[in-house]
């Protein structure tokens, strides 16, 4: 199994080296468009190569999907937290009706009893 998950990050590796070096052209990206820089009075702009604009909204993109799924799956963590709390409490009251069940007993016959 180790084989293949290192195939596979060889693999994407791979993969990333040959989309960078079949995109290593200059591009220009603006913050905004033409048409809006007028207005704002400023329009920076940065000369980057192709793959670098790629792998950034790949990134982008990854970071925003995980962040959009932890804020939805809040709602079921907070469900198993407070399962996960009432679990602990109805075993605490379990383990102390098993203990009031053995009052006025011999401790020796309370004790089998309870290991069984």
């Amino acid at each position: 199994m180790r084989y293949v998950r290192y195939a596979s990050i060889a693999i994407f590796a791979v993969a990333l080296i040959l989309v960078s070096l079949a995109n290593r052209q200059m591009v220009s990206v603006r913050v905004w468009p033409d048409e809006v820089s007028g207005m704002v009075a400023t329009n920076p702009g940065y000369e980057l190569p192709l793959f670098v604009v790629i792998f950034a909204g790949i990134l982008a993109g990854l970071i925003i999907g995980f962040v959009w799924e932890w804020i939805r799956e809040a709602g079921e963590r907070a469900e198993a937290t407070r399962q996960s709390r009432e679990m602990a409490q109805l075993r605490a009251e379990v383990k102390r009706l098993k203990g009031e069940k053995h009052t006025g007993k011999d401790e020796v016959l309370a004790l089998l009893e309870q290991a069984s």
